[in-house]
Parts: structure tokens; sequence; C-alpha cells
């Protein structure tokens, strides 16, 4: 294997978020959505350099950047992306916030697609915006959107945006072109603006290819903003860089405007070269990764079936975060993740965390090396297996 993905890389003690939360001895984390891989190798190199020079002052933003993010999108998703629309910030989050306070007034109703990233929820609070529930519908072990109910949604004429999460965390939706044209044509009737959060957009699998929003039609582009950011798919989330795409030059005035007013304009040198060898020098690394990653869910699917045959994990079209229905334990999502945390030093993110529809599930990171995979694996059996029995 070119790259290594099973090198178990220890992560304790480097103040990471995941890792450090906890400060107890035998603790596995799978919850905090980054992976636990060293990044690309040309990223890597591309810091070092950076580092030597030995100077980390103010950042101007590279034409370079730009083309580099153009480029990817159009030869890997086919999106044409005029780098005049990109606008760039520190981070997918605080760009969602500074949409919401481009786009709405405190007050005005924004609706999510639940159960869905738990983010959202803060985002459209702290702009003093109120929340509305289009639940997905979960039957036969799959979610689809709830149209009828979107409709009857969107119709109320106080709600001003749709929060559109594609790929879709945690449930790994890889939403259909089909799908996201019905989403965006009941938008558009409406008067509905779209922010679409598409961090995961990289990390798809065979038969599901990731679809921009944005790109459907002209009118889609025109009433939405689209968020992308390299730092799920090359592991880059402490470099704190994203990019807004918004084709509408009001729009992008507003959301401008929004990103300074929350302070969120700068970005650090790391983030800018990181994302220009990402996207000019990676892509192979980013298969090998895909790859591995889906053997990791194939694995869970395996173990689930022998040992867990209750307790059903989701079709994974794309994220590296399996979603698991464990309703069959018949004690809430908090009370495994309790029992996980406090019996076997296993976190995990309880369903509970993203809103309606999420009692009963929970959220399992396996971005990680197979021997951190089955040792979570086993813990989490240690805990299923009794409730089971």
């Amino acid at each position: 294997m070119k790259y290594n993905f099973d090198e178990i890389i220890p992560r304790r003690g480097t103040n990471s978020y995941k890792w450090d939360t906890l400060e107890e001895e035998n603790v596995l984390p799978m919850w905090v959505a980054d992976m636990d891989f060293r990044t690309a190798p040309a990223i890597i190199d591309t810091l070092q350099q950076r580092v030597e020079h030995g100077i980390f002052g103010y950042t101007k933003v590279p034409q370079h950047y730009y083309d580099a993010v153009v480029k990817w999108f159009i030869n890997r998703h086919k999106w044409e992306i005029d780098p005049q629309w990109i606008i760039y910030t520190s981070g997918v989050v605080p760009a969602i916030s500074a949409i919401i306070k481009a786009m709405t007034m405190p007050g005005d109703k924004i609706i999510v697609q639940t159960p869905v990233y738990n983010c959202f929820y803060s985002s459209i609070r702290n702009n003093g915006c109120k929340m509305i529930a289009n639940k997905l519908i979960y039957q036969e072990g799959c979610y689809t959107i709830d149209f009828d109910d979107l409709e009857l949604k969107a119709a109320d004429p106080e709600v001003k945006l749709l929060l559109l999460c594609n790929p879709h965390n945690p449930v790994g939706r890889v939403w259909t072109p089909e799908e996201l044209r019905r989403i965006g044509d009941i938008c558009l009737r409406n008067g509905v603006f779209i922010i679409a959060d598409e961090i995961h957009c990289e990390l798809t699998y065979e038969g599901h290819n990731y679809t921009p929003f944005a790109s459907l039609s002209e009118e889609f582009r025109s009433h939405s903003a689209t968020c992308i950011s390299p730092s799920k798919a090359f592991n880059l989330a402490g470099l704190q860089i994203a990019n807004i795409v918004a084709a509408d030059s009001n729009i992008r005035k507003r959301i401008d405007r929004a990103i300074n007013d929350n302070e969120v304009c700068d970005v650090n040198p790391f983030g800018v070269i990181a994302t220009i060898a990402a996207y000019e020098k990676s892509e192979e690394w980013l298969d090998a990764l895909r790859k591995y990653l889906w053997k990791n869910y194939t694995y869970i699917r395996h173990f689930f079936k022998q040992h867990l045959p209750q307790y059903p994990v989701l079709p994974l079209e794309g994220t590296y975060l399996v979603w698991i229905d464990c309703r069959a334990a018949g004690i809430g999502s908090d009370n495994i993740t309790s029992y996980l945390q406090n019996k076997q030093k296993l976190m995990v993110n309880s369903g509970t965390l993203y809103g309606s529809g999420g009692e009963g599930f929970i959220r399992l990171n396996i971005a990680c090396p197979r021997k951190l995979l089955i040792d979570g694996l086993e813990r989490l059996a240690e805990v299923l297996e009794y409730r089971q029995n």
C-alpha cells in the first residue's frame, strides 16, 4: 500500500479536542469528525517548507488559491465556479452563521432536515432565528426526504432559509440530482434561500456521486450559497479554512459584509497553502483514503451481522460517520453513550445531539486505523450485547 492508513499515530497529549477532552487512560474516542490518519504527503511537505521560512505574518490569499479551487471542482465534480464567486473564511460553521446573518432578520424561520449536524441549531439560535424541522423519513433502514412536509413548511412566509446538508451528516445519504431538484423547486416557488453545507462532498462511495446543488441550474445557483472546505476529506480541520460560493453579486456583498461583521474574514497561511496542495497534488491520496474508509465500513457491517444483528447499521453513501439504529436496546441514545463511556471508555455521539429523529441512534466515526476500529467495535459489543440479552 502506497499510503499506510493502518499506522497508529498517537494523538493523546497533542491538545487534540478528540483525544484529550477526557484525560483518562485507555479512552478510545470515535466521536468528533476528524480523522486519525496523517494528511496527504504533499500537504505535509508544503507545510514543512512554509514552517522553515519561520515568519508567520498576516496572509494575503493569492490568485493561485482561487485557481486551485476552481480547477478541482470542474475536473472532479463538473461544477464551473467563477473565482469571483468565492469568499474565503475560517470554517464552514462560521460561513453558515455569516450567511444566516446576511439573509435573515431575527425572528425569521429556517428549515433543517432532521436529524442533522448539531451546529446548524446553534447557528440558527445565535442569529436570533427559529428552527423548523422537516424531519427525514426513516423507513426500511433508509432515509428519504418528506417532500409533502417540506412543501408545507416552505409555504410559511416567515421561512426564509433552508439549510441543506449534502452529503448528509449524520445519516450518510448523498442526495441524488432528482432529490436536489425537488428541494430546489420547492424553495424557489416559495422564495426560500438555500445554504448548502457540502463539506463532506469528497467523501462518497461507489454508486453515490456527489452533486453540487448549485450546479443543477442557473436559478439554483442564484438563490443559494454553498459552503465547501478541504478540511474533512484531507483532515485539515485545525487549519481553519473554508469557502463560500455565491454566484449572485448582491447576495455575495451581503455575505461579505456579514463575514466582516462576524470578524471571520482572516485566514492563516497554513490553511491557504494546504488547500492548494490538497487540490493540486493530493487526489491520489484521497482516492486511496476513500477505499480504506469503505473497507472499514464493510468490516462494521460484517461485525454487526455476526455479533449484533438486532442493531441495523445504515447504508453509508457518504461521509465517514456511521449511523447505527440502537433502538432495540430500549434505553435511549444518551444512556447507551453514557454506558459506553463509563464502562468501556468508548466515546461515540448520541443521536439526540442531532435533533428530532435522532433518539435511539448513535453516530460512530470510522476514520481510523482498522486496529482501532476493531477495538472500538469490541467495546461497543460489550454494552449492546448485554442489553440485547
